[in-house]
């Protein structure tokens, strides 16, 4: 077999490290024979998969325990866990754990101690620990819990059990630390309210940190919390509490409430607090009180450019663009990118291209030179100047930007018709480096965990893992887990360290016989399939999001629900997880939005996103047709204009990954209606 440079770059290093260390490689053969399969998917990434495992018997004898143990057969379960730690197994630990989890009510003391020091430093240790201390705090063993507690290990609940027990075991010492935990911007658990009130009863709480507790209360927008606090002020405190809660419930009241012209310090962030709701209802209203107490309460400039900030891009959205335009203009610190940037798209979405110089004229520095304003420039002068030198100028932009691997690359590339950018440069990483990864105990938990099932386990114990680890070691956990066909580790590793050119390792090619199947049903190009899923949860397919979608394509199941009876398939929940029918079911959907906008990619992906519904509603607000490139730009949601750029660049790379080259932009793409 013909082996490539990197191939045999790899068995060389193997081989010296083999011959420098054989005593090591000896006992890794003898104890952990995992690693020589690990081994073989480095060298030959094609068979990572293989079914063959020198732990295969280990694996079946581990689950088998765990139904004993379940089952409370103990003297079956006690003989094959002692067959397991004779064979080194690396989830022994794992069965521990679930042996004495459920134990640590009848406070098993040495069983505890043996497993902590058996097994710390894990994520599993760790968990026992912090599982350990709240069950001696429910328990009341008080110097148990002091005996125990791990400040780097633990969680507010805990902590204030474990302050309150050296208390009440004579350290009065302990009361320093209350403040820190009572003075925060939300509630504190019920079991911390033993020690705020032993530190209370110490006349530890001043009126001056009740007030501070209020405030910060009230700008996290917690009123409910921040009513109570201020029930624990002094009465003149507590009139002002209540001045605040007032307009904060009415922020209207800025216009008529002579209290607020109190020249008391802490009145200034309750008006600049009520002048933010304010706006949210009526900017041009809370400009006009931001005029008459500016004098009064002599607000800082970082404080007056904050608000004003504000209330400008309230007014924007309120539809005052003229008013907006004037305020901007004339007050130099609210020239900002978000602002202008505003602007620049109120303009693009007129196609005033005369507009838009101006206002790119405006950017701060920082930002004029970016990719994004730079190519709007060159779009600017291209569309308005007939000069030649200027019409050079722009060129010259189109093709120094299409060198770069990115949206307005990719644009600018299509302008001059220059290829588009790929660059691969492989993480920084070796084989020696990958090999001694491969000997931490946790990396060979994670492994089996992923093989026996149980994927969130194994993730848990790739993160506590990557915590350790340096920039080296982090770019080799990405090679181990693209190995392994994990691929959202492979992916994370990448963003860890900010390596944004390894291609291989940021755009896995998974579960092509789905996608190319999906590709038979609906006619979509794998590629864009691909880059939807990449977008949407970097192929993780047992996601859950905060609204409930699930799978590798995201699928709302009410969503899914629709899709699979059309298909005429009976689909569960569960099943979205699994990819085969998640992928067919979120291509049959993306399919329905491109059939729905007349086969446009950048309105169907928009619209997978946010809302067929609402794409349409973007699509009745436009005055005009536009091209491709400015209908994105004005994407009124940055959510969506972002997935939608992430999303084209995406298949362009997976044109290149699956070596089926594509066009960044269809004709079917090229305009919107």
């Amino acid at each position: 077999m013909v082996r490539n440079s990197t191939e045999r770059e790899f068995m060389s290093e193997l081989h010296s490290w083999y011959n420098t260390t054989s005593r090591a490689a000896s006992n890794l053969v003898r104890h952990t024979n995992l690693m020589a399969i690990m081994l073989i998917c480095l060298i030959l990434p094609d068979h990572a998969n293989a079914q063959s495992s020198d732990w295969s018997d280990e694996r079946q004898l581990f689950q088998q325990a765990q139904e004993a143990l379940a089952a409370r057969e103990m003297e079956q379960f006690n003989t094959m866990r002692q067959q397991l730690a004779e064979a080194n197994y690396p989830l022994l630990p794992y069965l521990d754990y679930a042996e004495l989890e459920p134990r640590l009510g009848s406070l098993p003391f040495e069983d505890v101690d043996k497993f902590l020091a058996d097994y710390l430093p894990s994520y599993l240790a760790a968990r026992l620990e912090r599982q350990w201390v709240a069950t001696l705090a429910e328990l009341n063993q008080e110097q148990a819990l002091i005996r125990y507690f791990n400040p780097d290990n633990s969680y507010t609940q805990l902590t204030c059990q474990a302050l309150l027990a050296r208390h009440n075991q004579g350290d009065s010492s302990v009361l320093d630390q209350a403040p820190a935990l009572w003075n925060v911007a939300r509630s504190q658990p019920n079991e911390c309210d033993p020690l705020f009130d032993a530190w209370m009863d110490a006349d530890g709480l001043t009126p001056e940190l009740i007030w501070e507790r209020f405030e910060k209360n009230m700008q996290a927008g917690n009123r409910n919390l921040a009513s109570y606090i201020s029930t624990l002020m002094p009465v003149d405190d507590k009139a002002l509490a209540d001045l605040w809660l007032n307009v904060d419930r009415r922020p209207e009241r800025l216009a008529s409430d002579a209290g607020l012209e109190n020249t008391d310090p802490r009145v200034r962030p309750m008006i600049l607090r009520s002048l933010r709701k304010l706006a949210n209802i009526d900017a041009a209203q809370a400009l006009l009180q931001l005029n008459h107490y500016r004098e009064i309460h002599q607000f800082s400039n970082s404080e007056m450019s904050g608000i004003q900030r504000y209330i400008a891009l309230r007014l924007l959205f309120q539809g005052f663009v003229v008013e907006t335009e004037s305020l901007i203009q004339n007050t130099p610190t609210l020239q900002t990118d978000v602002l202008v940037g505003w602007l620049i798209r109120d303009a693009l979405a007129d196609l005033d291209w005369q507009r838009v110089q101006k206002w790119l004229a405006l950017l701060p520095d920082e930002t004029r030179n970016s990719e994004r304003w730079r190519y709007w420039r060159a779009r600017a002068t291209q569309a308005i100047s007939s000069d030649e030198h200027s019409q050079q100028q722009s060129l010259s932009t189109f093709q120094e930007l299409a060198e770069s691997r990115s949206y307005y690359g990719y644009l600018s590339a299509d302008r001059v018709d220059e290829p588009y950018a790929l660059t691969h440069i492989p993480a920084p990483t070796d084989a020696s480096t990958q090999l001694a990864l491969l000997q931490r105990p946790s990396v060979q938990r994670a492994y089996e965990l992923l093989q026996v099932g149980e994927e969130i386990n194994a993730r848990n114990e790739w993160r506590y893992l990557q915590s350790s680890l340096n920039d080296h070691e982090v770019a080799a956990s990405g090679v181990l887990a693209k190995n392994w066909q994990w691929h959202r580790e492979s992916i994370q590793a990448m963003i860890r360290i900010q390596h944004w050119d390894d291609l291989e390792l940021r755009f896995p090619v998974a579960y092509l016989d789905s996608y190319d199947q999906a590709f038979q049903d609906t006619g979509l190009d794998t590629t864009y399939l691909y880059a939807i899923t990449r977008q949407e949860s970097a192929f993780m397919a047992d996601v859950v999001s905060p609204v409930g979608a699930r799978g590798l394509m995201q699928l709302m199941p009410g969503t899914a629900g629709d899709v699979s009876r059309n298909l005429g398939l009976s689909v569960s929940r569960n099943d979205l997880f699994e990819p085969s029918i998640n992928i067919r079911l979120g291509s049959e959907y993306l399919s329905q939005m491109i059939e729905s906008f007349q086969d446009n990619r950048i309105l169907a992906t928009a619209a997978y996103n946010a809302g067929p519904n609402r794409v349409r509603q973007w699509l009745r607000d436009q005055a005009q047709t536009l091209p491709a490139d400015v209908w994105v730009e004005t994407i009124p949601f940055l959510e969506t204009r972002q997935y939608v750029q992430n999303v084209l660049v995406y298949a362009v790379i997976y044109g290149h990954r699956l070596g089926r080259p594509q066009a960044f932009l269809q004709p079917s793409d090229l305009e919107i209606p």
